[in-house]
Order: structure tokens, then sequence, then C-alpha cells
């Protein structure tokens, strides 16, 4: 673990290598960050990634952060919990989105444990924080395994009732081009959650079959051809891990497979804000299905004392 800087407030930030079993990658303790991926053999990194801190105040407050509790969007910035409301403040459009100011991902972790190949991160959440009930305790393991494999192990617990969907939120980008253009995309999503102009669910759950967001079968990334910013419907709940998903390009394959009953897969549209292009990467969300407050069909992510959320996500790398 060594120093990476210092935050715009005043707090000390440290990265943390870990490699072994094909891959090598960097974490910061500011938000779990996941900075930068390399597979051996290939120079490039493969996630998007800033060298400077204060990146990650700015534009780039996002990338490759653990964003929780709830990451996505929330309508109105209010929930029902167990027949309470609560109101928090909008932050898109009339929306709560990623949490609020005081989220995990503008958070300093704490490192529980480390190893060559793998650490442990958590962040304690008290009662009240963006609005949210609870005393709730995140923990973020990250591992490698053969081959080039890496694993995100999330879990979390509350004192009271509450609503958990932490997400890892990365960019990826195979070529090492510019925008994701030409990259194949499968999903292997057989529904998507349609959205409004404000980027939310419409409370329909789509097929897949004949629409614009068919990725059943390996296509081409188009930036805008079709907008990319929605949920992919994998299960109507937890599962087992299995893959869900591969992107290609570069001579690298990378599939994604995870526990989670969805993933939020999103364009980049709005990159250059961090001084890349726009549609630098593409970030691929292994999440409980957004707005679940407002949609009893939806997978629900409300959390109880006693009971604990886990997640697993695996991204795995080839060579091609």
């Amino acid at each position: 673990m060594t120093p990476f800087g210092t935050d715009a407030a005043g707090r000390a930030v440290h990265r943390l290598p870990l490699s072994g079993h094909g891959l090598s990658i960097d974490l910061l303790t500011r938000g779990a960050i996941l900075r930068a991926v390399r597979l051996d053999g290939v120079e490039r990194n493969l996630t998007l990634g800033s060298d400077e801190l204060a990146d990650y105040d700015g534009a780039m407050r996002y990338f490759g952060a653990i964003i929780g509790p709830v990451a996505n969007r929330i309508a109105g910035a209010r929930a029902t919990i167990d027949g309470a409301e609560y109101r928090f403040s909008a932050n898109h459009h009339r929306a709560l989105l990623h949490s609020g100011k005081h989220g995990t991902q503008f958070k300093v972790w704490d490192v529980i444990e480390t190893a060559p190949d793998a650490a442990t991160l958590a962040v304690d959440l008290p009662d009240g924080s963006d609005g949210f009930p609870g005393n709730r305790r995140i923990e973020a393991r990250w591992s490698l395994h053969a081959p080039a494999t890496l694993r995100l192990e999330l879990s979390a617990s509350t004192d009271e009732p509450t609503l958990m969907n932490p997400v890892n939120h990365s960019y990826w980008n195979l070529t090492g081009a510019p925008t994701i253009r030409g990259q194949l995309l499968r999903v292997a999503s057989e529904h998507w959650l349609p959205t409004d102009d404000e980027s939310l669910p419409t409370g329909e759950i789509a097929p897949s079959a004949g629409s614009s967001r068919d990725f059943r079968a390996p296509r081409p990334l188009e930036p805008g051809e079709p907008p990319l910013d929605h949920n992919f419907c994998l299960s109507q709940d937890d599962a087992a891990l299995r893959e869900v998903m591969e992107l290609t390009g570069g001579g690298i394959s990378l599939r994604v497979a995870t526990t989670a009953p969805g993933l939020q897969v999103y364009d980049g549209r709005d990159t250059d804000k961090a001084g890349l292009a726009a549609h630098a990467g593409l970030a691929i969300e292994a999440q409980r299905w957004p707005d679940a407050p407002h949609h009893p069909a939806f997978p629900s992510f409300r959390l109880l004392p006693g009971e604990r959320f886990r997640q697993v996500t695996e991204w795995r790398f080839a060579a091609l």
C-alpha cells in the first residue's frame, strides 16, 4: 500500500496494487476504486482511470468506484420502507442518483486485510446519511484468480430496515481506441427496462427480441445507436454465479459473471466531461433493478437487520 494523494477533503488516499494469475490491478482506498486493470502481455489499461486524485473529485467521481448504498436512480428522491417515507436530496432532475453527496464513492474506505492477490476494504455509513436509515457497513473484497479473473465480493449489513444496492461503476475499453466504437457486445438477457426522459424505468419489462436493445448475439457498438443507459434483466432474484455478458475488441475478450439479477449498461456518452472522448468506455454495473421501491414487480433491494446483502461479480479476461 502506497500513498496516492490527498483528496479535496484533506484525507489521505492510498493505492493498493494486486497481481497474480495473469492480471495486475490497482485499487484506491477512496471509493474502493478500481483504477487500473492489465492483462499479462497487454500494456494498456483496460479500464478508465486517472493518475491524478483530483480527477476523482471532479468529473471522474464515479469511475471505477463502489457506488452505494444505492446505485442508479430512485424516482422523486423518495421511498417508502416498511411504511415509513424517506426523502432524499434530488440530484438528477427530480430523482436521486447514486445515493447523493455522501455515498460510498466519496468515502475513504478502511483496509481490513491485504495479500499479494487480494484486498478487503470496508466503510461504515451512519444512520441518516443522505437520508437513508440504518447504521450500515459495506465490505468489498477484491481478489485475483486463475485464469485471469478479477472477483468482487460485496456484502452489507444494517441495524434498521433500509435499501441496499451497491455496484462497481468501472468503464471498460478493450482496444485502447478513443471510443468503444466497433467493440462487440453480447448480453444474455431476454428482457430490458425501457426508460423515460429522466432515465427512470417506466415499469415495462420489455422483451429483447425484436428491440433495439437486443444484444443476445454479439453486436458491434455504435455510440448512440442505440443510446444505452438501461438495465438488462437477468433474473427475478439473485442467482448462482453465471456468465451474463461478453465484450470483445483489440484481441481481448472480457466475460462478466454475476449473481445479481440485473446489469446496467451505459455507453459513456458523457466521458468527454473528464477530458476524454465521449463514449470513451462502456460502464457495466451488476445490480438489482433500478427504482425498485416504486415497482413492486422488480426485485427488491430492501435489507433488514439480521440479513446480509451479498453479491459476487467476476471479470474474466482472455487474449484471443
